[in-house]
């Protein structure tokens, strides 16, 4: 086969990426083109997305992946597919006349506060999970939008179309109004079971369902490339494909498995811990541990729970930048690396850590409210982060398996986390269970290869998963301080029963 090329729009919380994936004979090889920092700011006091700064940079990224530089010389590239992947939940709006009603708001914003208590007052919390199957967090799209309603937004009362972020550039790409599967299922707004959306309860929570879209399946071709955009970009008429338009969706693709007793995580500023499966789990159990049923490739449902993730070390970085101390995330992880372990331990998920800023003093205080003597130095204020990252993993792989009724036998770690070393241990320590790390750039790989399913180049999510093995190194790390993690376990169910 003649090589292949797909471009990867890759676009994270911390940054975005333009990937190209050249496949041939059955590997994928991988040139990143062109990377940009994902800003975010305040409006009228609400965190807002910059939509203009991250098209423009998408724009350039499509130039940059069309020519090949040789030299002084270009030689242009013959690309296949583009492919648009970020995070999940945030959305714009979109007139009747196609105009963008506004900067998408970020799901960090504090509008969301207090949605819960009003939406159960209208639709009890246990209605809403027969709905959807969804894991309750206030970031989630349907209190973004109660929150629109509550307010008395404008914008909503002008809107006739929502689309969900990666959707919004597609439409920026081909005019077209789409929403691909895999993001719409992270909104707590879609039935899993119905496969269509949940009208029903929607309407019972005041929201207008109407500006909901088609929705499509994984590996759609969505049209086109606009030709004003082609003209602007320097190429042709590409196909614009939507993969797995959410980025767990699309590292999840990616992950080098066989057989079905593994578990992944996928590791970024979310960790995204679960299993891959061919129905939701839908039951009090479910419920009761918080779990998520979310969208694949191929119709399938990742069945997991959202995690904090390294945007507790993001944020202590940040933090430290702003006090004159500019450390690399492997500086950072080198400190912990000399740090006492597991000398205090935190619930990732506790509320005030997910809104950004002051972490180590969010961190600080959280300890002492636990009778834990709080961090003293960078080093171990990174420690703490991890150590209880890899103790909240083992707790949700616990529930996984009981909601499961089986063992899981492998971890996959993949994602730009997978590059910490000293977590990934951490994880197989605590967890007792060998850990296979990488690939590193799992999102983007998967995305290429959805792509590639969708042209035919690639037959099955099977021959995706052998193309990856084939092509990317993977490293385990087997248990080797598990009753030392046992006891600290122990001691970290205890804190958060309290």
């Amino acid at each position: 086969m003649a090589v292949r090329n797909y471009l990867a729009f890759d676009l994270g919380a911390e940054s975005g990426r333009a990937v190209l994936g050249s496949l041939e004979a059955g590997k994928l090889s991988l040139a990143e083109k062109h990377r940009f920092l994902n800003p975010t700011g305040r409006i009228n006091g609400h965190l807002h997305w910059d939509l203009m700064a991250q098209w423009e940079e998408l724009k350039t990224g499509l130039r940059k992946a069309a020519v090949e530089q040789h030299g002084d010389h270009k030689t242009p590239v013959s690309l296949h597919g583009i492919g648009v992947d970020t995070w999940g939940v945030d959305f714009g709006l979109l007139s009747k006349s196609g105009e963008i009603l506004g900067n998408p708001f970020n799901y960090r914003d504090s509008r969301t506060d207090g949605m819960f208590d009003l939406a159960f007052s209208r639709v009890p919390r246990e209605q809403i999970f027969q709905a959807t199957g969804i894991q309750f967090m206030e970031i989630n799209s349907l209190y973004q939008l109660l929150a629109m309603k509550e307010s008395g937004s404008s914008l909503l009362g002008c809107a006739e179309t929502l689309l969900f972020i990666p959707d919004l550039f597609n439409y920026l790409f081909t005019g077209q109004r789409k929403v691909e599967f895999s993001i719409a299922s992270t909104s707590q707004m879609y039935d899993p079971r119905k496969k269509q959306w949940a009208t029903d309860m929607l309407t019972k929570l005041g929201l207008p369902a109407h500006i909901l879209p088609e929705m499509v399946p994984s590996g759609t071709l969505i049209g086109p490339l606009r030709a004003d955009v082609a003209k602007e970009c320097g190429v042709g008429e590409i196909p614009v494909i939507a993969p797995a338009t959410h980025d767990t969706a699309s590292a999840v693709a990616a992950v080098p498995a066989e057989g079905t007793d593994w578990c992944y995580i996928s590791s970024g500023t979310w960790s995204l811990m679960g299993v891959e499966l061919r129905e939701p789990i839908i039951n009090e159990k479910s419920l009761q541990y918080n779990y998520t049923n979310e969208g694949g490739v191929g119709g399938t449902i990742r069945f997991l729970k959202n995690i904090m993730g390294l945007w507790l070390v993001q944020e202590c970085r940040r933090h430290w930048q702003r006090e004159g101390h500019d450390h690399s995330y492997g500086e950072l992880s080198q400190m912990a690396a000399r740090s006492k372990s597991l000398a205090a331990i935190i619930d990732p998920d506790y509320k005030p850590f997910l809104s950004p800023g002051e972490m180590p003093l969010k961190i600080e205080a959280y300890c002492k409210s636990t009778g834990q003597r709080p961090p003293n130095s960078r080093g171990e204020f990174v420690r703490a982060c991890l150590d209880s990252l890899a103790l909240t993993y083992r707790k949700t792989l616990e529930g996984l398996e009981d909601v499961l009724g089986r063992r899981v036998s492998t971890i996959h770690i993949v994602g730009g986390g997978c590059q910490n070393e000293l977590l990934n241990q951490m994880t197989a320590d605590a967890c007792n269970r060998p850990v296979l790390a990488g690939p590193t750039e799992a999102t983007a790989i998967g995305n290429i290869l959805v792509q590639a399913m969708a042209t035919g180049d690639v037959k099955s999510l099977a021959e995706a998963r052998a193309i990856v093995r084939s092509s990317f190194e993977v490293k385990r790390y087997e248990p080797q301080q598990a009753k030392v993690w046992e006891q600290a376990y122990a001691k970290y169910r205890k804190m958060l029963d309290r």
